[in-house]
C-alpha cells in the first residue's frame, strides 16, 4: 500500500492551458475570449451606429461642406486622439482640417480659427471644460459647430448647431471606465463623415494621389504615363519587315517585344512567346518572313491615363510582362513593362 500511494503522490497534475493555446486547445485561452469579448461590444456598438444615423448626418455633412476655409476638429484626451485621426481623414480626402488642442486653444490657437472656418467638437460627456473657450469663439463668430457627443442634453450637444449622438453602448471595458467602444463608434463616425464628404465633392483617385503622393498607395496611384518608355526606346517596326532585322530591333531594344506599326496604329505585337511558339510549330525560314505573318493581331493595349495598376491587373489576367500604350486613335505612344511596376513599387 506504501508503494502505492508513493507512486501516486508522483502523478503530476494536469498542465495548465498554455499562454498562447490556439483555437483548438483542450483549455480555452483566456486572451481570446477577452478579445472576441471585446470585438463582440464593439461591434454591436457599431451596429447601433449605424442604425441611429438620421438627417442629423446630413446636416452635419452639409454644414461641414459648406465650409470655404478649414474643418477644425477638436477634443481632449482620448476624444483628442480620435479628433486628430478624424482631421487626418478629412485632409486627406479632400476636405481641408485641422486639429487644434483645445487646451492650447484658450492660449492663442483660437487665432487658427477664422471666418469660413467650421468646427467638429468630439466629447463622449459634452461636459468637457477645456472645450468652453473654442465653443464660446465658434458661437461668438457664428461659425457652424457640429458636435458629436454621447448625451444630446449635454452642455456642448445643447450649444451645437447639430449634435451627432452616440448610442448608448457598454465600454468594452470591464470596468466600464475606459473608453474604448465610445472611441470605436466616434473614430468610425468620423470616417463617415470624411466619406460622406468626399463623395458629395466627387473625389476620385486622381485626386486623392495628390495627397498621398508617396509610399505603396502613391505608387498605386500613378498613371501610365509617368512609368512607361516613349520615344526612340519603344520597339517599333513596319509590317513588311523580315524577321530577321526585327530580331535584332527587337534585342537592342531589351524590352523583349515589338510593336508593329501600319497606317499609323498598332496592328500586332511580337513577344519572346510568339518567337518560340512559332519554333514549336515549326515555321519554315521563320528569319525570312516578314513580321505581319509571325505577330499576334489584336494585342491588349492600355491609355497613357490608365492607372499603372489598372494596367497591372491586365498584366497578371493575361499572363503577359508588356503592354503597348496608345493614343485614343490606336496610335502607340509607349511600353509599360512588368519591371517598370516593379521598380516604382506598383506590383
Amino acid at each position: 500500500m506504501v508503494l502505492v500511494q508513493q507512486d501516486a503522490a508522483r502523478v503530476d497534475p494536469l498542465p495548465a492551458a498554455p499562454h498562447n493555446a490556439g483555437v483548438n486547445a483542450p483549455f480555452p485561452d483566456p486572451d481570446l475570449l477577452v478579445g472576441r469579448r471585446v470585438l463582440e461590444i464593439e461591434a454591436a456598438g457599431l451596429s447601433a451606429l449605424a442604425a441611429s444615423l438620421d438627417g442629423r448626418f446630413r446636416q452635419a455633412v452639409s454644414l461641414l461642406g459648406s465650409a470655404t476655409g478649414r474643418v477644425v476638429v477638436s477634443g481632449m484626451g482620448k476624444s483628442g486622439h480620435v479628433a486628430r485621426k478624424v482631421a487626418a481623414t478629412l485632409a486627406s480626402t479632400g476636405t481641408p482640417a485641422q486639429f487644434v488642442h483645445p487646451a492650447e486653444a484658450s492660449h492663442g490657437d483660437l487665432g487658427m480659427i477664422v471666418a469660413g472656418d467650421a468646427v467638429l467638437a468630439i466629447s463622449n460627456s459634452g461636459e468637457t471644460s477645456e472645450l468652453a473657450d473654442l465653443v464660446g469663439h465658434a458661437r461668438r463668430f457664428a461659425l457652424p459647430l457640429v458636435a458629436m457627443v454621447g448625451r444630446a442634453d449635454s452642455t456642448l450637444g445643447r450649444t451645437a448647431d447639430v449634435a451627432l449622438v452616440l448610442p448608448q453602448a457598454p465600454e468594452a471595458c470591464p470596468m466600464g471606465l475606459a473608453p474604448t467602444t465610445s472611441t470605436t463608434m466616434q473614430l468610425a463616425l468620423g470616417d463617415a463623415l470624411a466619406v460622406a464628404l468626399l463623395e458629395r465633392r466627387g473625389f476620385t483617385a486622381a485626386d486623392f494621389r495628390v495627397f498621398h503622393p508617396g509610399g505603396k498607395l502613391g505608387a498605386r496611384l500613378m498613371r501610365v504615363r509617368e512609368l512607361m518608355h516613349a520615344g526612340d526606346s519603344v520597339p517599333l517596326v513596319p509590317p513588311d519587315m523580315r524577321m530577321d532585322a526585327a530580331l535584332v530591333a527587337m534585342t537592342r531594344k531589351s524590352l523583349g517585344c515589338l510593336g508593329i506599326v501600319e497606317h499609323g496604329r498598332l496592328a500586332g505585337v511580337i513577344t519572346d512567346g510568339d518567337l518560340r511558339r512559332a519554333l514549336d510549330a515549326g515555321i519554315d525560314d521563320l528569319l525570312g518572313r516578314e513580321v505581319r505573318e509571325v505577330m499576334t493581331r489584336e494585342p491588349r493595349t492600355t491609355a497613357p491615363d490608365a492607372l499603372a495598376v489598372e494596367a497591372l491587373r491586365v498584366m497578371n489576367e493575361r499572363s503577359i510582362t508588356a503592354l503597348f500604350v496608345t493614343d485614343a486613335d490606336g496610335v502607340p505612344v509607349g511600353l509599360l513593362h512588368i519591371h517598370d511596376l516593379l521598380r516604382a513599387g506598383v506590383a
